[in-house]
């Protein structure tokens, strides 16, 4: 198989901007190690902000952190069981001993779960021609919750 059995039907901006997320995904699984419930869950949605960040600039899409980080915290708390996974595994590092285990076992593969599927819908966003400025985290919830367990599963 050549290289461009894999990209077809693949821009190269997708290609650079799956690179993107991978890389990401990797600082998204140290944040989710840090021992301190909820400052965790601050170090990961920053993480996220700055691989959007990165990802703006190569789609030339504007960007500006105070308007992406809602974006994104909607998008982490959706209501469903799949966004409720990182903040109660956050909070489970609060219970003395086994606590801390737990939830540095849990935290970090969610971290990178949640990193890969906003990534992954953002750069769909994106390739769509959207902006943050018309993304709407409730028409992708479905797609960030599918993109989530697919990550979840490997």
């Amino acid at each position: 198989m050549n290289a461009e059995t894999i990209t077809i039907g693949t821009s190269d901006r997708e290609v650079s901007a799956s690179t993107i997320v991978r890389s990401y995904m990797g600082w998204s699984t140290g944040a989710g190690l840090l021992p301190i419930p909820l400052l965790d869950l601050a170090l990961i949605v920053g993480v996220q902000v700055k691989m959007l960040h990165d990802m703006a600039k190569l789609y030339g899409v504007p960007f500006r952190a105070n308007m992406v980080r809602p974006l994104i915290v909607t998008l982490l708390s959706g209501g469903s069981s799949v966004a409720l996974a990182p903040p109660v595994a956050s909070l489970v590092k609060a219970i003395p001993g086994i606590g801390m285990l737990a939830g540095a076992l849990t935290l970090p593969a969610l971290a990178a779960a949640s990193c890969y599927a906003t990534g992954r819908v953002f750069i769909q966003h994106f390739e769509s021609g959207g902006t943050f400025l018309d993304f709407d985290p409730a028409k992708v919830r479905a797609h960030y919750e599918q993109q989530f367990n697919a990550a979840k599963a490997v």
